[in-house]
């Protein structure tokens, strides 16, 4: 099924790709890649030779009906490996396990180490839990990875995505052999975080902002919810000194009588 799903997107969206080299043959690996879209999961396995396992929600494998069905197949199909994420460092104990399981098998383990996509398009800061622990107790070589304009083929919230031509650039692998052992150090923990983060930034041109993306996220989301409050109070004092609020007129093109539909 990766084969067929992996053709499809290759023939559709024609993505490019550098840095396959870097890929090794054989053996563990971990790909720790920026987040800009859902379709960031589908594109990277399509373009590899070897199979890349990501974690996923156990939601999109548990599904009722027909659709459920079909939805859990595809998640497999595209190497998808369900995880309960239910409490938060529950769900992290549990990606942890499962990723270092992978890597035990000699296979590629997929990482976000931001935790979730970007809200804005910009580089966030990564989680150190995940990434830097497996890393660690696994000893595999981290490979930096950047998704490009994989936001503008399938946009948060819109299910048909837009024909256009992604990127996928993959950097040289890293090696913490050095800190091996380690994984209970914040700081050593931080440090490798850090050091994939500068190398994700270096191939994706992204800005980097150093907070979580969880965090700009609900900055966002009480940004927005604040905007309309103001909003609605500006039209609350307008209505109450006898204004009417402005309206908006949608013209249809080509009426130059001046008459259109508000």
């Amino acid at each position: 099924m990766k084969l067929s799903i992996g053709g499809s997107l290759k023939l559709a969206f024609r993505p490019w790709v550098e840095g396959l080299e870097n890929v090794p043959a054989e053996g563990p690996a971990i790909l720790a890649s920026n987040h800009l879209s859902f379709s960031d999961s589908f594109f990277l396995p399509a373009v590899l030779d070897r199979k890349i396992t990501f974690i996923a929600k156990q939601e999109y494998f548990t599904s009722p009906g027909v659709k459920g069905k079909l939805t859990a197949a595809f998640f497999k199909g595209v190497g998808q490996l369900p995880v309960d994420r239910s409490g938060a460092r529950g769900a992290g104990e549990a990606a942890i396990k499962s990723g270092i399981e992978v890597l035990e098998r000699g296979e590629l383990f997929g990482i976000y180490p931001e935790g979730t996509r970007s809200p804005d398009g910009r580089l966030y800061r990564g989680k150190p839990g995940g990434l830097a622990r497996v890393a660690l107790a696994t000893g595999a070589p981290v490979l930096p990875v950047a998704m490009i304009d994989t936001e503008k083929v399938q946009p948060p919230g819109k299910v048909v995505p837009k024909m256009i031509r992604p990127g996928i650039r993959i950097g040289k692998p890293l090696d913490f052999s050095r800190y091996h052992g380690m994984d209970g150090d914040r700081f050593i923990l931080r440090s490798v975080t850090d050091e994939v983060m500068y190398e994700i930034m270096k191939l994706s041109g992204q800005e980097y902002v150093d907070i979580y993306a969880t965090a700009a996220k609900r900055q966002i989301a009480e940004a927005a919810k604040k905007q309309a409050e103001e909003e609605r109070e500006a039209e609350k004092a307008a209505k109450a000194a006898g204004l009417e609020p402005e309206k908006k007129h949608f013209w249809n093109k080509g009426d130059k009588s001046g008459k259109g539909e508000e």
